[in-house]
């Protein structure tokens, strides 16, 4: 039965081509800017850390002076050097992972490569089990080489193929800011979107090339990149004018901490009011005691991962989307009214009005499957144009297998939605009325 309406409802396309083709064109333009602003908002909205978001959390602390103090206020977003690694040396997660963002001068052994600056993340051992990164060949380093500020790095593929030609480079050694370390892991394709365990620096670009133990970039003192607060007694004598040192009141690292259940989240909430209450109690800490444990998607919540003027298209989009669908009611209205004729002589020669219903829905359904086509053209079109904006998430504007689906399935369902008016309508007409006027 499915078929002869399909059949029916080519043959009326065919009759009524305009109209037709006014309907499919209103559907597509309302599929094409939705599925444009929902693919965005679908990239950046994501689960960068699938499987794991929540149990891995981003713990925050109030290490600031009594300036500028506001009641209520949230605490810092960023440890201090001295507090991030007594969170380390305590271990009280399952794991935990010191880091900061930086860049380092690579001084390339193969001829015609010129020295260059490659983005870096210094870290602690547990950043790669932590966040699963995968590896193409070897691994990342231990306990021990942090503990000893081993000379020891991990290099994203990019790099990887760069300076060695791709392949096996484990064991091989690389010249970052003239001084030698050992590449002991090679990553396999990794980028995770947004760059949620680093959203002071760009967040939606490639992660960085190289991977170096935190302890070693303090002990070479390497250049580090992104946001830093200080405070009071910044550059005075009590870190010597170095505000990357020990004791310096300045944050700018981040730390994330693996807990795996519910009761280990609410002991670490504990073990972070204890610790502020020492370090008040010690002369560290000034401000009220004031405690933040947030898991992934909550810190990409948290920070606005997802730009407001992205969540304001998807609802002006969706609005847009809704205005489509009403001329639509309107023009499949029209276009069933004036087969009244025909249908009041379906009706009179024993079809049903669950039949004329059916036959109508498949109509409206089969006009919104070609909208979906023509929708989709809109949509790529729409993204290309994100494309070539100069924002930091233009180039992951792209519509996957999931979207894609989703982008037929909205066509169809919107159509058949705004087909059940016309199309109860329609089933009402009366035979006799119709073929009295014949």
């Amino acid at each position: 039965m499915f078929t002869y309406y399909f059949d029916l409802a080519l043959r009326s396309f065919r009759r009524n081509k305009v109209l037709t083709a006014l309907m499919v064109l209103a559907i597509a333009l309302g599929i094409g800017a939705s599925m444009t602003t929902l693919t965005v908002f679908h990239v950046l909205s994501g689960d960068p850390l699938p499987g794991k978001s929540h149990t891995v959390f981003y713990p925050q602390i109030e290490p600031r002076s009594m300036g500028g103090y506001v009641a209520g206020e949230e605490p810092s977003e960023q440890w201090t050097r001295f507090d991030a690694e007594a969170l380390l040396r305590d271990a009280k997660g399952d794991r935990q992972a010191m880091m900061s963002g930086g860049a380092v001068a690579v001084e390339p052994q193969a001829e015609g490569l010129a020295p260059f600056y490659a983005d870096a993340r210094y870290t602690s051992a547990d950043f790669f089990p932590m966040f699963e990164l995968p590896f193409a060949h070897g691994k990342g380093w231990g306990a021990a080489e942090d503990d000893a500020s081993a000379r020891v790095a991990v290099i994203s593929a990019p790099l990887n193929e760069k300076l060695f030609g791709g392949g096996d480079s484990v064991g091989k050694t690389i010249q970052l800011d003239q001084q030698t370390f050992q590449v002991i892991g090679v990553l396999d394709e990794w980028r995770p979107t947004p760059r949620f365990y680093d959203l002071t620096n760009t967040r939606y670009g490639e992660v960085e090339q190289v991977f170096l133990p935190f302890s070693t970039s303090r002990a070479l003192e390497l250049g580090t990149s992104g946001s830093m607060n200080c405070w009071d007694a910044a550059g005075d004598s009590a870190n010597d004018g170095d505000n990357y040192s020990i004791n310096a009141p300045c944050a700018w690292i981040q730390y994330w901490v693996e807990l795996d259940t519910p009761e280990k989240v609410e002991a670490y909430r504990r073990y972070l009011v204890n610790y502020s209450d020492q370090q008040r109690a010690a002369g560290r800490f000034e401000r009220p005691t004031s405690v933040r444990l947030h898991d992934v998607m909550g810190w990409l919540d948290e920070n606005g991962a997802v730009p407001g003027d992205v969540r304001l298209q998807v609802w002006l989009a969706m609005g847009f989307l809704l205005v489509c669908l009403v001329n639509t009611v309107g023009l499949l209205l029209a276009k069933f009214l004036r087969r009244s004729t025909e249908i009041g002589v379906r009706r009179a020669l024993g079809a049903s009005r669950r039949a004329i219903f059916a036959q109508c829905l498949v109509e409206a359904g089969t006009i919104g499957l070609a909208g979906g086509v023509l929708g989709l053209g809109f949509a790529l079109l729409g993204l290309w144009g994100v494309r070539q904006q100069p924002t930091g998430y233009a180039e992951l504007a792209q519509l996957d297998a999931g979207m894609l689906l989703l982008t037929f399935v909205i066509a169809v369902v919107a159509s058949l939605l705004a087909g059940m008016l016309p199309a109860w309508r329609a089933c009402q007409i009366t035979p006799a009325i119709q073929l009295k006027s014949q």
